[in-house]
């Protein structure tokens, strides 16, 4: 079985940029408005971020 893949649409990949980016920015620093949630899923929110890639590179036109 082939896989077509596809490189993702822009707004797929923004969106992964900004979930992996704010994973990594509770590390560092205080974010102030989804920090308390990110920092305690971190984990998880880095997870989506690359899901939503894997999905945005799969499934074609996304």
């Amino acid at each position: 079985m082939r896989f077509r893949l596809s490189p993702p649409g822009f707004p797929v990949f923004l969106v992964s940029v900004v979930l992996a980016g704010l994973a990594i920015a509770t590390l560092y620093w205080r974010v102030p408005v989804v920090g308390a949630y990110v920092s305690s899923h971190r984990f998880w929110v880095l997870a989506g971020a690359y899901l939503a890639l894997l999905l945005g590179v799969i499934v074609e036109g996304l």
